[in-house]
């Protein structure tokens, strides 16, 4: 089949036309956790003794719960039990009371059944007590820092909180929180939003309270006890913008966090929304090996502090901020879709570096991640971003979810137009923030930001595996004043794509693209040109994740 090349004024109505068939295919993709949409955790309240003479730690956790449905008989929270498998570790519980009553309860492995004196009600609103002791076997990690000094630090991602929390251990109940530790008056503490009080005991320990007074999913929940040296670098709408930093480290600390927090704080509210949370902290840790995006309050490598501002670290503050619009604030409902966390993160901190940093620091990051694609689908050909079921949690997200995430919002900002785009982005973001989503529930907002059917974009990019590769020959017919194009998909993994693709005609004397629509195996297009092409290039401007190579036919 032969297509021409229709005049510039009518590509949009052509493309919605052309691009805007509806698939027969419905997902609904889950994970396997066992979600209760009749219980609604509103807050939890965390009240932890830390220990220099032993790793123990002792909670008594205060769960607020509306029902908003009838007839719940039991109350699931996730709590590793300690047994010899895990060498003694987790945790033990002392009691369960509500409203003052010892509360029958049955507790297993990482699960905890409180069985509820009476049927839940619609709407009805109950606390409960849960007094428990033990050494976390992850989750919270108590060791020496590198400096050898004795430390605790989170570790929630992805579902270790229940290691030492008694909570709902999924992102799909979102809550408040506070976290009231007591510890050695020699450490300071950390935590999500707004220290509240800060006590000496008189008897060498320290009473710290801190409040998060925007639900979160359980993961995010953040504690850092440790020596630090805290600076209150600026602030953004009002709110401080903090570092902690191990004392030692002060002065390298203070300099690396200082910057582009701040610049990447108030382009993210520019462009998607406001910021949700009450405070931005920056805090060095030795519990994860990267960053972990923790809401307010984000975790460090202990190896992240070197005092000269690098580029890596750099790039790591923007992606974890980023995270704040993308994976806190607005948090995917299964695990299934946590490419709407890393995809976003990953594609906004680009955005910022462009914004910030240039256009070639911006391609450079795409080339970047292309790489790491290519390489990835070379050794995992069918693995398709969006999960089906979820149940190991090891394999919850791959650079997969986050280089070829990254890449398809970039694509589809190329098919919607970037007005679009920043359109539905905002759409998103104020629907949903503070709450959860899925991916049909950004498919909605893009399509209604743009007008186009996008149903055969995100199935073919999310849920299927793939590559797009592309093979072609061009040839010039001076009599008819016609470019010929035989373009092929040749990828052999099984995929087949539709993407429109510009081609850049270059003549002697000018440039001019056309849009073309790949959407067959073999596909052949033809385009007015007055004089021969020097050179034809596919994708001019960087739109498509894509390997291709077009040749001069005789």
């Amino acid at each position: 089949m032969l297509v021409y090349i229709f005049p510039q004024k009518f590509l949009k109505n052509f493309l919605i036309l052309v691009l805007g068939f509806v698939s027969s295919a419905s997902f609904a993709w889950t994970d396997s956790y066992p979600k209760n949409p009749k219980v609604d955790v509103l807050n939890y309240q965390f009240k932890i003794e830390l220990s220099d003479d032993t790793d123990v730690i002792k909670c008594e956790v205060l769960v607020d719960v509306k029902y908003l449905g009838e007839g719940v008989e039991n109350l699931r929270l996730d709590l590793v039990k300690a047994s010899e498998a895990l060498e003694n570790k987790g945790m033990i519980i002392s009691s369960i009371q509500s409203d003052g009553v010892d509360l029958y309860y049955i507790h297993e492995g990482d699960e905890l059944q409180i069985k509820l004196p009476s049927r839940s009600q619609t709407n009805e609103e109950k606390q409960y007590k849960i007094v428990y002791s033990g050494i976390p076997a992850s989750g919270l990690k108590i060791a020496e820092n590198k400096y050898g000094d004795r430390t605790f630090f989170s570790d929630n991602w992805p579902d270790k909180g229940r290691n030492w929390l008694a909570i709902v251990d999924h992102p799909y109940d979102k809550a408040t929180s506070e976290f009231i530790v007591t510890a050695p008056s020699h450490y300071q503490v950390v935590s999500n939003g707004l220290k509240i009080e800060e006590t000496d005991l008189g008897d060498g320990n320290r009473i710290t309270h801190w409040k998060q007074s925007v639900p979160i999913a359980s993961w995010l929940y953040v504690l850092g006890v440790a020596r630090f040296a805290m600076q209150e670098v600026d602030q953004f709408d009002h709110k401080s913008i903090q570092t902690w930093v191990y004392y030692q480290d002060r002065e390298k600390g203070f300099y690396d966090f200082a910057v582009p927090t701040k610049q990447v704080l108030e382009y993210y509210s520019d462009y998607i929304g406001p910021f949700s949370y009450e405070k931005l902290a920056n805090i060095q840790s030795n519990s994860v090996s990267g960053g972990m995006e923790a809401a307010s309050a984000i975790l460090y490598s202990e190896s992240s502090v070197v005092g000269d501002r690098n580029t890596r670290w750099r790039n790591v503050i923007i992606h974890e901020i980023a995270h704040q619009w993308f994976g806190n604030s607005v948090t995917e409902y299964d695990w299934d879709d946590v490419w709407l966390s890393e995809g976003f993160a990953t594609y906004f901190t680009l955005l910022f570096r462009e914004h910030a940093y240039g256009r070639d620091d911006f391609l450079e990051g795409l080339a970047n991640s292309k790489r790491t694609v290519d390489s990835f689908h070379e050794k995992n050909p069918e693995y398709r971003i969006v999960h089906d079921n979820l149940s190991d949690m090891s394999k919850v997200v791959s650079s997969h979810t986050y280089q070829k995430g990254s890449w398809i919002l970039h694509m589809l900002r190329g098919v919607v137009g970037t007005e679009n785009f920043w359109k539905g982005i905002r759409a998103y973001y104020a629907k949903y923030q503070n709450k959860n989503a899925t991916t049909d529930d950004f498919r909605f907002e893009m399509e209604k930001a743009s007008g186009q059917d996008l149903k055969w974009f995100f199935e073919q990019w999310l849920y299927k595996p793939g590559t797009l590769k592309l093979e072609g020959i061009w040839t010039y017919d001076p009599a008819l004043k016609l470019v010929k194009i035989d373009l092929d998909q040749v990828q052999n993994d099984g995929s087949q794509f539709r993407m429109p693709i510009q081609v850049a005609i270059k003549t002697k004397d000018k440039i001019e693209e056309k849009l073309i629509l790949i959407d067959s195996k073999e596909n052949q297009f033809g385009i007015q040109v007055d004089e021969e092409p020097e050179e034809i290039i596919l994708d001019p401007k960087t739109w498509v994740l894509m390997d291709w190579k077009l040749e001069k036919g005789n």
